[in-house]
């Protein structure tokens, strides 16, 4: 098929005959005249029908039928790229013989968001829904690029892992060939042991999460952009690499959204105190981020903020503790506009101290021998972080629900399509 996408019809020479092809978007039916929208990957395409024979054809057509449009470029200010199709022979490629369970024409869909995802085939295929999804296309390009370009290298780690050890009890378990075996929750155990192999390494895959929430900003299984690198003096590198690729995934997405050069940073202790939080809570609830976000943009005009040194308590037992005060950990949270959207910190590296921490906690160093094995073989002082994609996606374009920012989401409730 020589076909062009509609971005490439403002390029065209009038009176030139083309050819575009994708979903009928819109059909209007005036009297002495008929308009045929059509929508492919790149956009829209504004087709005039006078032709009688042609009319017929297109009035027993239906919306999101697929066709082949061959016709003549005319400019036309006012269609999209100020230039339209005229003199049209239409070819139907797929004929849509249902209804619709919703309007698609219209500038924001006319459903709720469980029919939505009920229908998700149609659904995102709106250009509303669609937008959400090439902001996490682009995010994760630029995260990628960003890291390359620091000399990370991409791995790729297995999602079915042998034994629930990292994060507790919110793992899904499955039958592995008669064996138990569970979902991976992260790739942190993995990438740290590639940090021996690489020094660098970064991945972009899904992980599974088996909480009982039914919120707006949880899922099930969501993707995971995950960075580890090694040979750092602390957090604070692990910290300045992450803004680099903030950065970078922002100048692809190509927001007005902007981050620092260095973004704004402060203690777990500093952050109850200006969140009017109790001095011993262990963590930060969804109200004490949202006055944080609030914070650093008065204070520092900077919509994102690094929380440091949390307590030790609430982190992982690979989490490194701050030397000079080991009740507060060398971790931390990047926050965008109040709310958590990275993970990360410095972990330990030497297999004696990972000896300790196991036993400290009441845990069997049986279960980790693949994983500490490569702490007793030599690793060096590294760390990392973990960004969620939806949630950051979500945050960046104001989607109020982290279903709407990937195309068939998984959560307490939802298992298909």
């Amino acid at each position: 098929m020589q076909r062009i996408l509609s971005t490439e019809l403002a390029g065209q020479e009038p009176g030139r005959e083309v050819t575009v092809a994708g979903w009928i978007h819109r059909r209007r039916l005036l009297k002495s005249v008929a308009f045929l929208v059509v929508r492919d990957a790149g956009g829209f395409s504004q087709v005039v029908v006078t032709e009688p024979e042609t009319r017929e054809q297109l009035e027993r057509l239906t919306e999101e039928s697929v066709v082949e449009v061959t016709a003549v470029v005319s400019a036309n200010e006012q269609a999209p790229y100020g230039v339209e199709l005229t003199s049209p022979s239409i070819h139907e490629l797929s004929r849509v013989a249902v209804p619709l369970p919703f309007e698609m024409h219209r500038p924001a869909l006319n459903a709720g968001l469980p029919a939505q995802l009920d229908h998700a085939a149609l659904a995102l295929r709106h250009p509303s829904r669609a937008a959400g999804l090439r902001v996490a296309a682009a995010a994760t390009k630029g995260f990628r690029e960003a890291l390359e370009a620091q000399r990370f290298v991409e791995i790729h780690t297995p999602k079915i892992v042998e034994s629930a050890t990292e994060s507790g009890a919110n793992v899904f378990k499955i039958d592995y060939f008669g064996r138990p075996g569970y979902l991976a929750q992260s790739p942190q155990f993995f990438k740290q042991l590639m940090v021996g192999v690489f020094e660098r390494v970064y991945e972009v895959g899904p992980v599974f999460r088996a909480e009982p929430s039914d919120t707006a900003r949880h899922l099930a299984q969501y993707t995971s952009l995950d960075a580890e690198m090694g040979f750092i003096a602390d957090h604070r590198d692990v910290m300045a690499a992450l803004t680099l690729t903030i950065k970078g995934m922002l100048g692809e997405i190509g927001t007005a959204v902007e981050a620092p050069d260095e973004i704004p940073a402060v203690h777990f202790s500093e952050a109850l105190r200006i969140a009017g939080a109790p001095e011993d809570e262990p963590d930060l609830a969804p109200a004490h981020e949202r006055a944080l976000g609030e914070w650093a943009l008065r204070e520092h005009g900077s919509e994102f903020v690094f929380v440091t040194g949390y307590p030790m308590r609430k982190r992982p037992f690979y989490t490194h503790p701050d030397p000079a005060d080991p009740t507060w950990s060398n971790g931390f949270d990047l926050l965008f506009r109040g709310l958590e959207i990275v993970t990360g910190g410095q972990r330990l590296h030497r297999y004696e101290d990972y000896v300790e921490a196991l036993t400290r906690r009441g845990e069997p160093l049986e279960p980790y021998a693949g994983y500490l094995d490569g702490f007793r073989f030599g690793m060096p002082p590294h760390g990392g972080w973990a960004i969620g994609l939806e949630r950051f996606v979500a945050r960046l374009t104001g989607i109020a629900n982290v279903r709407e920012t990937t195309a068939f989401p998984r959560d307490l409730n939802r298992i298909a399509p």
